[in-house]
């Protein structure tokens, strides 16, 4: 079973290299502690919102986003999922189909 924690961690150390930054970076302008960031990200520790907010800011990520991108990762490991495009795809292919 996924966790969200981990999912969380995952989801924001990706953005954080994709921005080529270091932990340094980002935790001092989150204001938080770099060892604590590092845990956030491999999922050892849980964020509160008002931290989870302060690193999404600092990563110029809207939580909302964030949340969304690990909610996906969380759907697509459930049996079964289907993604959110299949459903715009269904109502295109039958618009106007009774």
């Amino acid at each position: 079973m996924a966790l969200l924690r981990s999912e969380l961690g995952h989801v924001l150390r990706t953005n954080r290299l994709r921005q080529q930054r270091t932990l340094r970076e980002v935790s001092a302008a989150a204001r938080v502690s770099l060892g604590y960031l590092s845990e956030v990200e491999r999922g050892q520790k849980e964020a509160s919102s008002e931290l989870l907010a302060s690193i999404c800011d600092a990563l110029q990520m809207p939580l909302w986003a964030t949340l969304r991108e690990v909610s996906d990762r969380l759907a697509a490991q459930e049996p079964g999922w289907v993604p959110d495009t299949a459903e715009a795809l269904f109502d295109d292919q039958f618009a106007g189909v009774s």
